[in-house]
């Protein structure tokens, strides 16, 4: 108990640890001054030996004992014993983002581990993680597009809905200005400087409500940047069927995507693999920084008051038992 106390106290003042270089003089001093006055001792009778057997004999050097832990407690206190409590104020301005994220079938092909949404999914948990200012929001799209998530700093909300997202949440396809214009609607209004969607597919668009070059222009008008993420390998990959699998041809509407992102300030990347799906997201999470305060408060908590309290109580004692039950009469 002792030991864990000591393991998250600080000292202000360890030099003073110095000190207790006192205590073997104070011990030696005391051992010459008894040794001297055994010597002097003179023996008149055997009723003076008898006496010197007594409790107070056993006892006559507790008071010397107390005085000695009494000036280690005044050292203690002296050097100052402190907790110290650390926090972080974060202020600044932060970006709002909104990811969209495709939820087709075609998610499900595993040419990523274990499949392209799953992995699309844990590497946009990691940069909501990446980003402690910003609102985030999650808007999902297949055949029709949904807000999972609107804007929003908690954390642990995005994440949860984030991993909860599955196939069959809505009528398959790939209607990229769906998804688009419902990213640039959640952020049309908001007074935030910095807006910015990142849309990330493994097709090409099938039609939708919203042309994906209408959705483009949108973006542009309100000032949102794009950054567009193509998801898939070369070829063919395996995609899950009711039968197996299935080998499906990797379609990627580069052009469209590269367009979006030009158009509005972003930038297009291509994901091959999970390895690559992470560098993009530090990419972004590079290119688009908030700007924040980070101030750091230390805060702390003195500790000596039981030393010096125990250091009183102690010489008190020492007083009284000097001056009462072992009070040396002439």
């Amino acid at each position: 108990m002792l030991y864990n106390w000591f393991q998250h106290i600080k000292f202000a003042y360890p030099e003073v640890f110095g000190l207790f270089v006192l205590i073997p003089a104070m011990l030696y001093w005391y051992l010459n001054k008894y040794d001297r006055k055994q010597g002097a001792l003179k023996v008149s009778s055997l009723a003076v030996i008898r006496q010197g057997s007594s409790w107070k004999n056993t006892f006559r050097h507790a008071p010397f004992v107390i005085r000695l832990v009494a000036v280690s407690c005044i050292i203690m206190a002296m050097a100052r014993p402190q907790t110290r409590n650390d926090e972080e104020l974060k202020n600044g301005q932060g970006i709002d983002i909104v990811l969209c994220l495709d939820v087709s079938g075609s998610m499900l092909a595993q040419d990523f581990l274990p499949d392209r949404l799953e992995a699309s999914k844990q590497m946009a948990a990691n940069f909501v993680d990446m980003r402690p200012t910003d609102r985030i929001g999650v808007v999902i799209f297949s055949g029709e597009s949904f807000t999972l998530v609107p804007l929003t700093t908690d954390k642990t909300v995005l994440k949860t809905q984030i991993y909860n997202i599955n196939r069959g949440l809505l009528e398959d396809g790939t209607a990229i200005g769906d998804g688009l214009g419902v990213s640039v609607d959640r952020l049309k209004n908001v007074k935030t400087k910095s807006k910015v969607i990142i849309l990330l597919t493994d097709g090409e668009d099938q039609g939708g409500r919203i042309d994906p070059l209408a959705g483009k222009e949108l973006a542009k008008a309100y000032g949102i940047r794009v950054y567009t993420i193509g998801v898939g390998s070369e070829g063919y990959a395996p995609v899950p069927t009711a039968d197996g699998t299935r080998q499906q041809k990797v379609n990627i509407d580069e052009k469209l995507l590269r367009m979006i992102a030009t158009e509005t300030g972003g930038l297009y990347f291509r994901a091959r693999d999970n390895e690559s799906l992470k560098r993009i997201y530090l990419e972004i999470d590079k290119l688009e920084k908030s700007r924040i305060e980070v101030t750091a408060l230390k805060r702390y908590t003195e500790r000596f008051f039981p030393f010096a309290f125990a250091a009183a109580a102690l010489l008190f004692l020492e007083i009284f038992l000097r001056y009462t039950l072992f009070k040396k009469f002439p």
